[in-house]
């Protein structure tokens, strides 16, 4: 593909932001960075063909990546592969440009066939990271919305047919440490490269400073379905905050989350937040009536909840909307909260290496942003995407 030279920008890139600063992207990686108007013999230096945009007045980020996220577009995960690309789709518009596919608890063959399903993606998809399971392995009392029915303590031989099926792609596994099995469990898929989240939970403290110094790694959407700080039984949150290797996700729509907590997140725990969206099929189409897996939600104003108690049922959230509040709302700097979308969830799933930066050698994933945060152009390892503003989703407008 030909080369592209973005100048003029502020590059906010590795929890730092530059002014007047220049990208040459050249067979999908990034082969140069700089400052002043050296960009033209970065341009000329590429050859022929290639693409100059002026970025002046505008902002570029490395390509959002979003470990936790169920569906858009009128989309789900579990609907298989041509879903999961119009999912793909809907989210790159608002600046994701890679994503981990996330599973709601479900019968365990369907599961193993959606493992295989993003198994197959993963290796020809660009975008697709690999899977999350959400469950099964969830306690009751924090199920949120997962089917009631289908929750499950692990067993060794269900761990190992996921593990199986998946191929070496299931990325993340969100569990309830406290549950039978569960200590096994966390061993088998730490020592198969799975980052094992800690979440729908019923932990305490103890059990949760446990799992996580048996290898855990992820709190899953802090603060929901699981028990809140309290002065005497500070639970899963304050040991996330005390153990220094785990990421904590935050789904900040303004509904999840108040913002006051969620700028405690960024406090507490810098460089360790994952802005995520949880969205579900509803994000970036329109109010109405969907299914979650089994289970009937609602969407309201751009709330989903469960039909049958009300309980929140993921989110409408894109990541581009995340940005605007994390810094409008929660107060929390440009750059920090632009780490929250790159390279803090690019180390959670083990690609610290090659996305969520732009430094040289790394994937040309890049959103363009004007200076009120909203999306002009995305590449996808210096691809093109489609601009942001083609459509008008119904949620979006935060």
């Amino acid at each position: 593909m030909p080369a592209t030279v973005i100048h003029s920008v502020t590059l906010v890139s590795d929890g730092a932001a530059t002014a007047d600063s220049w990208v040459r992207f050249d067979d999908g990686v990034v082969r140069e960075i700089g400052s002043g108007g050296a960009w033209r013999d970065a341009a000329e230096a590429a050859g022929p063909g290639y693409e100059v945009v002026d970025g002046a007045g505008a902002i570029l980020s490395p390509g959002f990546i979003d470990i936790h996220v169920h569906g858009g577009g009128g989309a789900a995960n579990e609907e298989g592969a041509d879903a999961i690309r119009t999912v793909l789709a809907t989210h790159r518009k608002h600046g994701t440009t890679r994503a981990v596919l996330s599973l709601v608890t479900g019968r365990p063959a369907d599961l193993l066939t959606h493992l295989a399903t993003i198994a197959n993606l993963t290796e020809t998809t660009p975008g697709v990271l690999g899977s999350h399971l959400e469950g099964p392995f969830l306690a009751d009392a924090f199920r949120g919305a997962h089917d009631p029915e289908m929750l499950r303590s692990p067993l060794p031989e269900e761990t190992a047919a996921m593990l199986a099926a998946a191929r070496g792609t299931l990325r993340q596994i969100t569990l309830a440490p406290e549950l039978p099995g569960a200590s096994a469990a966390i061993a088998d898929f730490v020592s198969a490269g799975v980052a094992v989240a800690v979440g729908h939970t019923s932990a305490t403290y103890d059990e949760a400073r446990a799992a996580f110094d048996a290898g855990a790694s992820i709190l899953t959407h802090t603060f929901n379905a699981m028990p809140g700080l309290h002065h005497r039984a500070p639970g899963p949150i304050a040991a996330a905050f005390e153990a220094e290797h785990v990421t904590l996700e935050v789904i900040n729509d303004g509904v999840h989350v108040h913002p006051a907590l969620a700028r405690l997140v960024f406090t507490e725990a810098p460089g360790r937040v994952a802005l995520i969206t949880d969205a579900m099929v509803a994000a970036c189409a329109h109010d109405g009536d969907y299914m979650l897996g089994p289970l009937p939600v609602r969407v309201e104003a751009g709330v989903a909840r469960l039909v049958a108690d009300g309980a929140i049922a993921g989110s409408t959230l894109t990541l581009d909307v995340a940005l605007r509040h994390t810094v409008t709302e929660c107060g929390v700097p440009l750059a920090a909260a632009i780490l929250a979308l790159t390279a803090t969830p690019a180390a959670a799933v083990g690609r610290a290496h090659d996305l969520g930066s732009l430094r040289p050698g790394y994937r040309a994933d890049a959103v363009l942003l004007d200076d009120t945060l909203h999306v002009k152009r995305v590449w996808l390892e210096g691809a093109s995407a489609e601009p942001h503003g083609s459509a008008s989703p119904a949620h979006q407008a935060g």
